[in-house]
């Protein structure tokens, strides 16, 4: 599929690639640091109950985090596009838009 027929693919997509959206980068930028927060706890919890599997408190507060952050990655993959290349979209969006530099000084 060339990126043209990319762009008009009328397939149903779950992350509404057809649709027209703006981008608001602020907006954008503070679900994607609300994104790193709760993946950041999680991996926390994750190495402290390594240690204290017993902790209900620890493992209730991990289960929680999980969710508030599979919720918030489906988000904001339906409103900017896929995280990663596990997000089931039918078309390549990260292929029309420009690349984040990664700190790399590129644009």
């Amino acid at each position: 599929m060339s990126l043209e027929e990319n762009r008009n693919c009328t397939c149903e997509c779950a992350c509404n690639c057809e649709v027209e959206r703006t981008v608001d980068c602020e907006e954008r930028r503070e679900m994607m640091n609300q994104i790193r927060c709760y993946d950041f706890a999680i991996n926390e919890l994750a190495l402290y109950l390594d240690t204290h599997p017993e902790d209900e408190k620890a493992l209730c507060l991990h289960r929680k985090y999980c969710k508030q952050a599979k919720d918030l990655k489906d988000k904001y993959q339906k409103v900017y596009g896929p995280l990663t290349i596990h997000y089931p979209c039918n078309k390549w969006r990260w292929l029309e838009e420009p690349w984040v530099s990664f700190g790399l000084g590129v644009i």
